[in-house]
């Protein structure tokens, strides 16, 4: 939700564009968002734990399946999107959901066969890169998701605003697997060294271990991010420039320009 809000506040104010935030969550109870579209409208878990006398994870998995049930009720919701309205889909946070369940690939399917462009965005507190065997443990967690959702998939370290100074974040960021594995057979028995070994040699295959970080405070740090989304999705090739008078002889090359900073290879 905190990526939500963020990345429509700067489409509102940086970019001078419209984001349409979605929320799926039907257990979610207050946004910092503009929300464009409520799940809640259609089911929301309280209602569920109420009548079906279910606890809260069962609930939400109630609610999600009632969801794919009713999928048309999201087609018609989202039915006026255009070329180049630019949606975020806020989900649920249990990892159950993308891991051995089918709504979420349900919900993709529906919306790529809407012409919908879509990637997955997969979060992770700041606070996984406080050990290693917990960033491993959050990696393998989002190794999950993109199998499940077959989608371009893009990992955001969140709320690195609350990073102390001085701390160590690049050999997340970039990937250092042999730094992550040197804490492990430091940390952990060494019986476990050859199945953590393992685990890293399948992140890097699938090239999982690697981080974008995301600081609300820096906007530096957002146009990032949404570089690579953007990349993924091919977003903003063809979109007119905001604001500020432009010659005529100058409309095609215009036409061509992105928003956002490029991607290095």
């Amino acid at each position: 939700s905190t990526y939500c809000a963020t990345i429509q506040e700067h489409f509102k104010v940086a970019l001078k564009r419209t984001c349409r935030v979605v929320n799926l969550d039907p257990a979610a109870e207050t946004f910092a968002y503009d929300c464009y579209v409520d799940v809640r409208e259609l089911i929301s878990v309280d209602d569920v734990m109420e009548e079906m006398e279910l606890g809260p994870n069962g609930g939400l998995v109630f609610a999600m399946e009632y969801l794919a049930e009713n999928m048309s009720w999201l087609e018609d919701e989202i039915g006026d999107a255009i070329d180049d309205d630019y949606y975020i889909f806020d989900c649920p946070g249990q990892i159950e959901l993308y891991s051995h369940l089918s709504v979420m690939r349900e919900l993709v399917d529906m919306l790529q066969n809407q012409d919908f462009r879509v990637a997955g965005v997969y979060c992770i507190d700041v606070n996984f890169i406080e050990d290693s065997a917990k960033f491993l443990s959050g990696a393998l967690a989002a190794l999950g998701a993109m199998v499940n959702l077959e989608l371009p998939h893009i990992n955001v370290l969140t709320k690195c605003d609350l990073l102390p100074p001085g701390a160590d974040v690049e050999k997340y960021i970039e990937g250092d697997t042999e730094a992550i594995l040197q804490d492990l057979r430091t940390t952990m028995h060494p019986r476990y060294r050859s199945l953590n070994e393992s685990l890293a040699q399948m992140l890097e295959e699938y090239s999982l271990v690697s981080f974008v970080t995301l600081d609300k405070e820096d906007e530096d740090s957002i146009e990032l991010v949404l570089a690579h989304v953007n990349h993924c999705i091919q977003y903003g090739e063809n979109l007119e420039p905001q604001g500020g008078n432009f010659d005529e002889k100058d409309d095609d090359r215009e036409d061509e320009m992105m928003d956002y900073p490029q991607m290095e290879s």
